[in-house]
C-alpha cells in the first residue's frame, strides 16, 4: 500500500481509496474498497539480511539467521540502490520464496565525494546545492557541507538530515 484515504459521506458506508503497487511489475493501481470489504493475506515474509556487494545488475544479500545467500535484480531495489553500503542490514521481503523487495533503515549516513564550493552570501538558490554521496546519489545540502564530509540521509525521502560530527 502506497497511499490511502478514508472516505466518509453522509448517508453512506465509509470507504477507502487506496493506491496499490504490484511487487512483482511495480506498477501502482487505484482501488475504491467499503468498509465491508475484506481483502486476501498475500504470502509474504519478511527476513533481516546483510548487504554484501554487486554483482554486475544483481546485489547480493546473505540472511543474518541461516548465511543463505540472495541474489536481488537492481529492478527490484529501485532507488534503494542510492542508499546501499556494504555490510548494512535491511529487510527482504519475499513473495512467495522470491524477493520482491527490500526496506532499509529510516536513515543513512553517507560521505559527500562531489559538491560544488559554498560561496557565502550566495543563496539566490534557496541555501543549498547538489552533493554527490559515495553510493552515487545525489541529493540537496546546505551551503556549510564541503566534499568528505558525512551527511545523514532519509532513504523514504531522499533528502538532507544533518550533518554528522566526525
Amino acid at each position: 500500500m502506497v497511499d490511502f484515504q478514508h472516505i466518509k459521506k453522509a448517508r453512506r458506508s465509509a470507504t477507502v481509496r487506496v493506491k496499490l503497487k504490484n511487487l512483482i511489475d511495480g506498477r501502482v493501481i487505484e482501488k475504491s474498497f467499503l468498509s465491508t470489504d475484506t481483502v486476501e493475506t498475500p504470502d509474504l515474509e519478511e527476513k533481516r539480511a546483510q548487504y554484501l556487494y554487486q554483482d554486475g545488475d544483481n546485489y547480493v544479500f546473505m540472511d543474518l539467521e541461516t548465511y543463505e545467500q540472495y541474489t536481488v535484480d537492481g529492478n527490484v531495489l529501485g532507488d534503494a540502490i542510492n542508499y546501499l553500503q556494504e555490510n548494512m542490514e535491511v529487510g527482504i521481503l519475499f513473495h512467495r520464496g522470491a524477493p520482491a523487495a527490500i526496506s532499509l533503515p529510516n536513515t543513512v549516513e553517507l560521505e559527500v565525494v562531489d559538491t560544488p564550493p559554498g560561496v557565502r552570501g550566495d543563496t539566490e538558490s534557496g541555501g543549498s546545492k547538489p552533493a554527490t554521496l559515495s553510493t552515487g546519489a545525489v541529493v540537496q545540502v546546505p551551503l556549510f557541507i564541503n566534499i568528505g564530509d558525512i551527511i545523514k540521509v532519509d532513504t523514504r525521502t531522499g533528502k538532507y538530515v544533518e550533518r554528522v560530527s566526525k
